[in-house]
């Protein structure tokens, strides 16, 4: 599946999500921010994204080696 696709169908189910917020959720909430249509379906994706690239980039910093990481030593051993 192509990028462009991808972006089609999470744009199509935004703007799904925000019209059927709009015509059935009541806006209710504690603070203001919580009356902005749409707010907590833009929060949730953001946070979504930097879950997705902050493990992305933990694991390329703890947990992935390098390419040869195993190859290393052989030589010695003959």
């Amino acid at each position: 599946m192509s990028a462009k696709k991808v972006l089609i169908i999470c744009g199509t189910a935004l703007l799904i999500s925000i019209v059927i917020e709009i015509l059935f959720a009541g806006h209710k909430g504690y603070f203001w921010w919580h009356k902005i249509i749409g707010f907590n379906i833009v929060y949730g994706f953001l946070g979504c994204i930097v879950v997705v690239y902050g493990s992305k980039l933990l694991g390329k910093a703890f947990i992935q080696r390098d390419e040869d990481y195993y190859d290393g030593g052989e030589d010695d051993h003959i």
